[in-house]
């Protein structure tokens, strides 16, 4: 399979002969980590659980976290799941390569349509299920929000969204995410959304795709799943915790494919995962320093606050120019917009990840402004 070079590898070939600037302190806003600390009740959690190590986990889950995860769903979103409904994962990035694999295999022609730029872990995926592409291009014109093409959707075996959006921030309402609902039925094909920022919205609470499917009809997610995760909402990304959730007949033969999959979460981190996905209170700590992160940025850039993410999708005019000189100069880097996006999506254009406390984003963002003052770009 030939599957694209990883963006941070294409950044480390484009940066490897430059040397940065010695006055400034290293700094990158590259990878979407929270740098903040874990909470204690979970890492209280995971040390209470360590002599469980000498068990094999279950496949499917243990009880503990299946009810943490579906005390979430119902706390946050008004879900009432059951049991058949939602499958615990080993984080949501295996969960994105290997179900194409798994729902696409008997397809003669698959097809899968996903947004453009992306998670690169989408393409890696139709890669490896053999499957067409159609790109969701995400442009400054359609307010970087998937256009529905009924001819492509009429094709399609399985469509991936990703809202709130990784990279653009860009968030889709209720009714949109009631349209996508309606035409999974229309066109018989598997829709999934990502949501693994649903956590972080700046102002009001975010919608489910669930939520959506239930407002159009859906009351048995018929062709619909969302896939979460507690990596960004618990700053817990080594915990490796997410899970699918939506249409159980999916989902029971996806079971029987996970058996063999052999990516069953150790018992430790499972009992920490449990008490991150059931506790609401402290996600509003980490929504709260990605406000004051947005504050910043807008105060020293001018840009506008998204609805949801730690994302700012930084318009510049040549994005591999302002990426090797915002290094060379400032000694900082960021993600090139190109590197995120197929066909030239996503040029002119870098992903700037705010996750660090305020006082560090700052400095890293006055130097990008410092950068755009000498280039002439104002946002």
């Amino acid at each position: 399979m030939n599957f694209e070079t990883y963006p941070f590898e294409k950044l480390n070939l484009l940066l490897k002969d430059i040397q940065p600037n010695p006055e400034y302190t290293p700094l990158s806003l590259t990878i979407g980590e929270p740098q903040f600390e874990t909470p204690a009740f979970i890492r209280e959690a995971l040390c209470a659980s360590a002599a469980k190590l000498n068990k094999y986990p279950k496949t499917a889950g243990e009880e503990r976290l299946r009810e943490g995860m579906l005390t979430y769903l119902e706390a946050r979103f008004g879900l009432t799941l059951s049991n058949d409904q939602i499958i615990p994962t080993f984080g949501t990035r295996e969960v994105l390569f290997n179900f194409p694999q798994f729902l696409l295999h008997d397809v003669e022609s698959p097809v899968m349509l996903f947004p453009n730029p992306f998670y690169q872990i989408y393409e890696g995926a139709a890669k490896a299920a053999r499957a067409e592409v159609i790109y969701l291009n995400l442009t400054e014109e359609n307010g970087f929000e998937p256009v529905i093409d009924e001819e492509a959707l009429s094709r399609a075996h399985l469509v991936i969204l990703n809202s709130p959006n990784n990279p653009t921030a860009s968030v889709m309402d209720m009714e949109s995410l009631k349209r996508w609902a309606a035409l999974a039925l229309k066109h018989d094909f598997v829709l999934l959304n990502d949501e693994c920022y649903a956590d972080l919205y700046l102002n009001e609470p975010l919608p489910s795709l669930l939520n959506a499917a239930i407002e159009a009809g859906n009351h048995d997610f018929k062709n619909i799943l969302v896939i979460n995760s507690v990596s960004k909402r618990s700053s817990a990304p080594g915990l490796r915790s997410g899970f699918i959730a939506g249409d159980a007949d999916i989902l029971r033969e996806y079971m029987v494919y996970r058996t063999y999959v052999g990516c069953a979460s150790p018992l430790p981190l499972q009992d920490a995962a449990a008490a991150a996905w059931a506790d609401q209170e402290h996600v509003e700590t980490f929504r709260e320093k990605y406000r004051r992160n947005f504050e910043v940025a807008k105060e020293v850039l001018g840009v506008d606050t998204p609805e949801a993410t730690f994302y700012i999708w930084f318009k510049v005019e040549d994005e591999i120019d302002f990426t090797c000189r915002l290094y060379r100069d400032y000694n900082l880097k960021v993600i090139p917009g190109s590197y995120l996006g197929r066909e030239g999506q996503g040029k002119g254009y870098v992903r700037l990840a705010l996750v660090y406390e305020a006082e560090q984003t700052r400095e890293a963002l006055e130097r990008i402004a410092a950068l755009c003052g000498e280039l002439g770009i104002r946002n």
